[in-house]
């Protein structure tokens, strides 16, 4: 008999494949509402992608706001996505401030905003992935919001590094100015020459913080819960690949066969952690 799919099945496979097939690990009733979730992170994600000014972006974040809210009540507005919200909240009980802090960090990918330093860094990377880890983990039934910083900053950084020339195209460097201005470079100089032969040291500090956020999360066995941090198991992945010696963040593809990160996420399955 074929499975019935759901109707965010193929729009999240397509949009964010590893989280996709990470939901897939948990069990079927559980499934609906992580596609939900991870619709509604794909959403607000990509404002920034959708709209370049940041007015635009402000009013379409504000959009998600009310959706989300009509949605808690029953109301959804007549949006898929804001449609299947409505059905999660009618089966679970999520915090509300963890889904409006993850629409204020989205604030941050308007073009002109720049981290400080690794700590802002941090900060922004928990609010997204790390809160939608902790949301993911409560509709599989046990919290873990140690576990969702640890495994969210490490997926978050790694995304961030090897989407270096996707997210320079619209203008933006997510890299601390401190660890550029270390490497002897700037936000400016990389925006005006898309080039990545300076970007070396700074790269290997962050992947270093990475792969430390990942390490301290290795005895942490959240049990029912694991499928909810399987993305975070691929980043080893990508965090080699961004280091190595020959990496040039604006000429070397970064992409992973499906089957590896598949395999990745099996693998930790198999061990019951990342």
């Amino acid at each position: 008999m074929k499975r019935l799919s759901h109707p965010l099945e193929a729009d999240l496979r397509k949009a964010d494949e590893d989280r996709f097939h990470a939901a897939l690990f948990a069990p079927a009733d559980k499934r609906p509402a992580l596609f939900a979730l991870y619709a509604f992170h794909h959403e607000i994600a990509r404002v920034a992608e959708s709209a370049r000014e940041p007015m635009m972006q402000a009013i379409r974040l504000q959009w998600w706001r009310e959706a989300l809210e009509g949605a808690r009540e029953g109301k959804p507005r007549p949006h898929r996505t804001v449609t299947a919200l409505a059905g999660l909240f009618a089966q679970y009980d999520l915090p509300p401030e963890l889904f409006e802090a993850m629409i204020d960090a989205r604030e941050d990918d308007a073009a002109e905003t720049t981290f400080a330093d690794l700590l802002a860094l941090e900060r922004y990377c928990d609010a997204t992935s790390g809160n939608l880890m902790r949301l993911a983990s409560r509709i599989l039934g046990e919290a873990h919001d140690d576990l969702a910083h640890l495994a969210g900053v490490t997926h978050a950084l790694a995304g961030l590094l090897r989407a270096i020339p996707f997210h320079a195209a619209r203008g933006k460097v997510y890299l601390p100015l401190d660890f550029l201005g270390d490497a002897g470079t700037s936000r400016e100089e990389i925006l005006q020459t898309h080039s990545g032969k300076k970007l070396g040291p700074a790269i290997a500090r962050i992947a270093r913080f990475a792969r430390e956020h990942l390490a301290a999360g290795h005895g942490i066995k959240p049990g029912a819960a694991l499928p909810a941090f399987l993305p975070a198991a691929t980043s080893p992945l990508y965090l080699k690949r961004v280091t190595a010696p020959d990496f040039d963040a604006f000429r070397t593809p970064v992409e992973i066969p499906l089957y590896r990160r598949q395999f990745a996420m099996l693998r930790a399955s198999w061990r019951g952690r990342l």
